[in-house]
């Protein structure tokens, strides 16, 4: 038998319809309010920054979404993505654990960012929009929207968190090389970008209000956001259907454990929200796990209540977990995880005990990435790395308690452009960096009271 096996599905199996965790919640998640009056955001509340599509499947009560065949056809250039058996790891581990990764690092992108880009940029085309407005972390995301833009002849602008912008030159002349725009946030273009210090490490929330901020003064501009909204976690839920039918491929009957990393929540959500489904269903009984850095610990050391999904305050206000929308993370390296709050829908699973969460340093997660790099062959998003050293807890957990659980671990992405990030921790130079309380208290001073 082959140290590693791929599941990987037909093009004629893959997911025709993307799954709406909405309707199966016990109890209904609370609605997004309007900034100004708190009242429930209606869809003309939305209508400066989407197309109407997205705003329907935002607040969509249906089951299923059917994924238009112009989208599933860029899709086909690389899903379903591969389902692998991790056997040189778990031999590495000497664990009885059964590990599976679903791996999204095969995209044009290199990332599972690109499930969502694509349709965003699709119904905003079919509207007549010429360019779009994003922010970026790491630059997964932007590299993604210049893909989607250069296919269907868009625009893409796209402001860049400080940090990364100075630390990842390569993610920023990737998204350049297809086509896209990129600025350093904060930037000098925006209202809101002159308010703060031009060196300033910038943040996402701070992104975020620099794009809402062009996108929201020119009707032929649409914003786009990589996360936390329902209809970008809606779009990622093809890699958990996808993940169901590899499993069963396999000849698992389901999954004891599923691992995601857990920023603002679209990767998590993709992978695990199918798996929820099954199991508020009784079809299979497995624990969900969100990972998210120590540095940034929305679910773990947040609070959930109102708060806005960017710096200055332009977004609707959302029921989730929060830092406080000034929060500022420190600029570790997993860029992609450094967001002060989490989805509204992921958070809703939190709070209603469906899903758990843990904090990890960056430290462990790198020792991790770099075991998994040495057996399997793939360099792993620093991301991605945080699920990976979760996964090998439970690995090493099993072999003590003598059990044989089957484990899913979402890889999101790869860390080919992350090598320096590789390079600090080979040569001791990585630092683990906690959020400390008083930290965290400052950060939630001006976090809404409703």
């Amino acid at each position: 038998m082959t140290d590693q096996i791929r599941f990987v599905l037909s093009e004629s199996d893959m997911p025709t319809h993307w799954y709406n965790i909405v309707p199966d919640f016990p109890t209904p998640p609370p609605p997004p309010l309007h900034p100004g009056t708190h009242q429930p955001v209606g869809p003309d509340d939305l209508a400066a920054l989407f197309p109407p599509e997205l705003i329907a499947q935002e607040v969509t009560t249906e089951r299923f979404v059917e994924i238009p065949e112009p989208v599933r056809d860029v899709y086909r250039q690389y899903r379903p993505s591969p389902l692998v058996r991790a056997r040189r790891w778990e031999k590495a581990l000497g664990t009885s654990a059964r590990i599976y990764y679903k791996y999204e690092g095969v995209s044009p992108a290199g990332s599972h960012k690109t499930n969502t880009s694509v349709p965003q940029v699709y119904y905003n085309a079919l509207n007549g929009i010429t360019r779009l407005t994003t922010e970026t972390g790491a630059g997964q995301w932007g590299t993604a929207l210049a893909y989607a833009c250069s296919l269907f002849g868009l625009e893409c602008e796209v402001w860049q968190v400080g940090a990364s912008f100075d630390t990842k030159p390569q993610r920023r002349t990737l998204i350049e090389v297809f086509g896209g725009k990129v600025h350093r946030s904060p930037s000098r273009l925006t209202e809101f970008g002159r308010s703060l210090p031009e060196d300033h490490t910038g943040s996402l929330g701070i992104a975020i209000s620099e794009a809402v901020e062009v996108a929201a003064q020119d009707e032929t501009i649409k914003y786009a956001l990589g996360s936390v909204l329902n209809h970008v976690l809606l779009h990622q839920t093809i890699i958990g259907e996808e993940a169901l039918k590899q499993l069963a491929m396999a000849g698992e009957s389901g999954a004891d454990l599923v691992i995601g990393c857990a920023g603002g929540g679209s990767n998590f959500a993709g992978l695990t929200f199918p798996f929820l489904r099954e199991k508020l269903a009784g079809n299979q009984s497995p624990r969900i796990l969100a990972v998210e850095p120590s540095s940034c610990p929305t679910l773990t050391r947040g609070e959930y209540r109102y708060d806005f999904g960017d710096t200055g305050g332009m977004t609707p206000l959302m029921k989730m977990y929060t830092l406080g929308h000034d929060f500022v993370p420190s600029p570790i390296h997993a860029g992609g995880l450094r967001y002060h709050a989490m989805a509204p829908l992921v958070s809703h699973a939190v709070h209603e005990g469906l899903v758990e969460a843990v904090a990890l340093h960056q430290s462990e997660c790198f020792d991790s990435a770099v075991e998994f790099a040495r057996t399997e062959g793939i360099v792993p998003a620093p991301e991605s790395s945080h699920a990976l050293a979760q996964a090998r807890r439970a690995a090493l957990e099993a072999t003590e308690n003598g059990t044989e659980p089957v484990i899913v671990v979402g890889l999101s992405g790869h860390g080919l452009l992350e090598l320096g990030a590789y390079d600090s921790y080979l040569n001791g130079r990585l630092e683990d960096d906690p959020l400390s309380d008083e930290d965290l208290q400052a950060a939630l001073a001006n976090v809404p009271v409703i």
